[in-house]
C-alpha cells in the first residue's frame, strides 16, 4: 500500500513541478516582462527549487562521448555487451584514426568495474569510468531497476549475482582486472573465490574499494540499522510490490523512495543547507555553483528498487551472519573459499572518513587471503575522504586513481613476463 500511496503522491506532485519550472522561467527570461518586477531573481530562484523538490529524477546517462588519452581526445562509444535480465554490462569503446595510437590503446589492461546495487545508478561511478577510459579497456555492471523487470523473469538472489559477476568475468576472459565498489565487494570476492576453488582461471587483480568484507569492524550508522534489526523486520516493513502502472507489476522490491529517505535522513541538516545554498546562488547568479548542485542532485536524487530476494539475503549473509568472514557461506551448496585464491593479486582501498563502510571493513580481506603471496596484496588508505572520495572526485582523480592505475600496469606486466617465460 505505501507503494501506491508514493506513487499517488509522486502523480499528484508532477504538474506542480511543471508549475513550478514555468513560473521559474516567466520571472527569469530575458524576454518576460516579469523578469524587470521588483524581487523577481527571488521568485525564479523559489520556483525553480520547487521544481526540483518535487519533480521525478528519472536514471542519469554516462554521457560518455570523448575522454582524453595522451594528448588527443578520443571518441568513446557505449555498448552493451551483455544483457541478462537484471544487469547489462557496458562497455565503453574507445575510437581513434591514428594508428599508432590504436596500437597502443589495444595493449592496454582490460578493467571490469561492478558497480553497486545498492540504491542509486551506476553512472555514479561516472568519474571511475572516466579517468579508467584514459589508460584502460573498461567494462561496467549496470544493473537493471527491479521496478522495469517482469514477473516471469523469476527471482533475483544474492547467488545469482555472484553468477552474474562470473559470467561477466569469463565473457571478459582471464585477463580482467576486476573493481568493486562498496557494496559488490563481497559477492566479487565470492564470485572470484569459486571459480578459484573449481580450479578455473581468475582475474589478474581484484581492487576492492570501501565495502563491508567484515562490517563488524568500525560499524557505522547503516551498519548499525542491518545489524541490530532482526530479517523479519526488514522483510515486514521496507518490502512492498510494484504497482501496476511498471513492467515489473507484483515483484516483491526495496522500493528505492524509502533508500532515498534513508539516505536523507542520515544527514537532513546537510541537505538542508545545500538546498538553501543553491537558493542563493541562483539569486545571486552563481551559475557554476547552480550547476554543480544540480549535476550532484540529478544523480543523488535518482534510484532504483531492489529485489527483494537480494536485499534480504544481503541484509542476513553481510551484515547479520557475517557469512564470509565466518567461513560458513554457501552459494547453490558450494563453500566460498577465498583462501583457493593464489594467482589474483589483491589491492584493497580505505576512505580515512568513511561514514558507509568503516575503517577496517575492507582491509580484512586480506587476512582471508591466505593464498596470495603477502607482497601481491598491497592497501591504501586515503586521507580524508569520505565515501565517495574513494572513487569520485578531486581525491579519486589525484590519490586513488594513480595507485589504481599502477597497481593494474604492474600486474599487467608481470603476467606478460610469465607468459613469456613458460613459452621460452
Amino acid at each position: 500500500m505505501l507503494y501506491q500511496l508514493y506513487e499517488t503522491q509522486r502523480a499528484l506532485l508532477s504538474p506542480f513541478a511543471e508549475f513550478a519550472s514555468a513560473s521559474s522561467k516567466l520571472y527569469s527570461h530575458p524576454l518576460s516582462p516579469f523578469t524587470h518586477t521588483p524581487g523577481a531573481d527571488r521568485v525564479a530562484a523559489g520556483f525553480d527549487l520547487m521544481h526540483r523538490l518535487s519533480k521525478e529524477y528519472e536514471k542519469p546517462q554516462f554521457g560518455i562521448t570523448t575522454v582524453k588519452v595522451g594528448d588527443l581526445d578520443i571518441a568513446v562509444q557505449e555498448q552493451v555487451a551483455v544483457d541478462k535480465p537484471f544487469c547489462q554490462l557496458r562497455r565503453f569503446k574507445r575510437f581513434t584514426d591514428d594508428a599508432g595510437l590504436l596500437t597502443r590503446m589495444k595493449s592496454q589492461p582490460t578493467v571490469l568495474v561492478v558497480a553497486p546495487l545498492s540504491g542509486h545508478h551506476a553512472t555514479l561511478l561516472r568519474d571511475t569510468v572516466k579517468a579508467l577510459l584514459r589508460d584502460h579497456k573498461v567494462y561496467v555492471t549496470d544493473w537493471v531497476d527491479a521496478r522495469m523487470v517482469p514477473l516471469d523473469a523469476g527471482p533475483f538472489h544474492l547467488d545469482d549475482y555472484v553468477e552474474y559477476v562470473q559470467d561477466f568475468i569469463r565473457h571478459i576472459g582471464p585477463h580482467v582486472h576486476v573493481i568493486s565498489v562498496c557494496q559488490p565487494t563481497v559477492p566479487v570476492f565470492a564470485a572470484i573465490s569459486l571459480m578459484a576453488s573449481r580450479g578455473e582461471q581468475t582475474p589478474r587483480t581484484m581492487t576492492m574499494m570501501g565495502g563491508p568484507i567484515d562490517a563488524r569492524k568500525s560499524p557505522t550508522a547503516v551498519n548499525n540499522l542491518a545489524m541490530n534489526k532482526s530479517y523479519e523486520w526488514f522483510e515486514n516493513n521496507v518490502i512492498y510490490r510494484v504497482p501496476p502502472n511498471y513492467p515489473g507489476a507484483g515483484r516483491r522490491v526495496y522500493p528505492g523512495f524509502l533508500q532515498h529517505t534513508g539516505f536523507v535522513a542520515m544527514n537532513p541538516d546537510r541537505h538542508l543547507s545545500s538546498h538553501y545554498d543553491y537558493f542563493l546562488d541562483l539569486v545571486r547568479g552563481d551559475d557554476e555553483s547552480v550547476e554543480a548542485h544540480r549535476r550532484f542532485y540529478d544523480e543523488y536524487n535518482a534510484v532504483l528498487d531492489m529485489p527483494a530476494e537480494y536485499y534480504l539475503d544481503t541484509i542476513k549473509t553481510v551484515f547479520q551472519d557475517f557469512a564470509l568472514v565466518n567461513g560458513t557461506w554457501k552459494v547453490r551448496g558450494e563453500l566460498v573459499r577465498p583462501q583457493d585464491i593464489k594467482t589474483t593479486a589483491l589491492l584493497t582501498i580505505e576512505g580515512e572518513l568513511d561514514d558507509i563502510s568503516g575503517a577496517g571493513q575492507t582491509r580484512v580481506a586480506h587476512e582471508l587471503c591466505t593464498g596470495i603471496p603477502k607482497g601481491e596484496q598491497p592497501h591504501y588508505t586515503v586521507e580524508g575522504a569520505g565515501h565517495y572520495g574513494i572513487f569520485s572526485g578531486k581525491r579519486w582523480r589525484e590519490k586513488v586513481y594513480p595507485m589504481v592505475s599502477r597497481f593494474i600496469a604492474q600486474h599487467e606486466t608481470a603476467t606478460a613476463d610469465a607468459r613469456a617465460l613458460a613459452t621460452t
